[in-house]
């Protein structure tokens, strides 16, 4: 009987155990990926002389390059041939990439346009959405204090709404189009970077179309400088790596504490609008900031306290 129980108590440990290393990993994936975010828009700065749409295609072109050289040097072709094979999972793949060439064009656009503002302020609300709609299609019950935290978010955008007239529309679209493609990620059994290859693969097409037909500033590479055209390659790089880290975080943890560390980039980007690039701060959207912030500072209060609770039950339980 002692012998039963001891191997029942060593299964469980182990199984927790890798439970654990498989939480530490999505956080330093989250964190990856919410630092690169937070800093890229020094990136497409650059780049303002040029239309979104273009560096869109960009985006999606040298993504597809770069990650197919991940996917054949990690010998990633087998789980893309298993994805493929998937009606389900190339219908919800499409969806997905769709959803992310509207986030990339409208953050390009709100970068080069001076609106990084309200940009920042669409990666803010982007947690609150995140565990709104993990009630609503993953099951996952709203404590008291995150009810209370949607609630506020929501006063804030409401005030500036109809106190102001203003409807923050770029901030919204940024954090509902990237919400529901972390949802539909999380949806399918397809690893981070063959599904974001599935995914760029898809667009290619379009970006191809527009580049032959329709790009006439950066469409020329023997005409650019060699600078430019290099910083155009890069956007492989800033593109894939912080969105291989995130969908890697979203298939190791819970879904609403993803948001837990999504601060990280939009107070990068706050920081960089309002010291670095000037963009200046009106009252109204400074009312919706504080509300918003608000809301984030008792959300995470509340997950602190759950987790809390949560690793004192499981020590409670693994005790022997």
């Amino acid at each position: 009987m002692r012998s039963a129980i001891k191997s029942r108590y060593a299964i469980g440990h182990d199984v927790n155990a890798q439970a654990n290393d498989q939480t530490k990993i999505g956080i330093i994936f989250a964190l990856c990926a919410y630092s690169m975010w937070g800093f890229a828009p020094i990136y497409f700065k650059m780049l303002t002389a040029i239309p979104a749409p273009e560096v869109l295609m960009h985006r999606v072109v040298w993504s597809v390059f770069v990650l197919c050289f991940l996917v054949l040097g990690l010998r990633g072709i087998a789980k893309v041939r298993v994805a493929i094979a998937s009606t389900k999972v190339l219908k919800t793949l499409f969806i997905a990439g769709l959803l992310l060439a509207l986030n990339w064009l409208l953050f390009i656009w709100a970068v080069n346009n001076n609106y990084m503002l309200e940009a920042s302020l669409g990666y803010y609300i982007n947690p609150l959405i995140n565990v709104f709609l993990a009630r609503l299609f993953l099951g996952e019950v709203l404590r008291p204090l995150q009810k209370v935290a949607v609630g506020i978010a929501l006063a804030g955008v409401l005030i500036l709404l109809f106190t102001y007239g203003e409807l923050p529309w770029i901030a919204l679209t940024l954090a509902f189009s990237f919400s529901i493609y972390g949802l539909l990620r999380k949806q399918v059994a397809v690893d981070s970077m063959p599904g974001l290859f599935i995914e760029t693969l898809m667009m290619l097409p379009a970006a191809i179309i527009y580049w032959v037909w329709f790009a006439e500033v950066s469409g020329n590479f023997t005409q650019n400088s060699s600078h430019l055209n290099i910083v155009l390659m890069c956007a492989g790089i800033v593109t894939t790596a912080p969105l291989l880290c995130f969908t890697g975080a979203a298939r190791r943890l819970r879904y609403s504490t993803l948001g837990f560390l999504q601060y990280i980039g939009p107070s990068i980007m706050f920081c960089l609008a309002t010291f670095m690039y000037d963009e200046p701060l009106s009252s109204a959207r400074l009312v919706t900031f504080i509300f918003v912030w608000s809301a984030l500072g008792l959300f995470t209060y509340d997950s602190v306290t759950a987790y809390r609770a949560e690793r004192k039950l499981k020590k409670a339980v693994q005790s022997p």
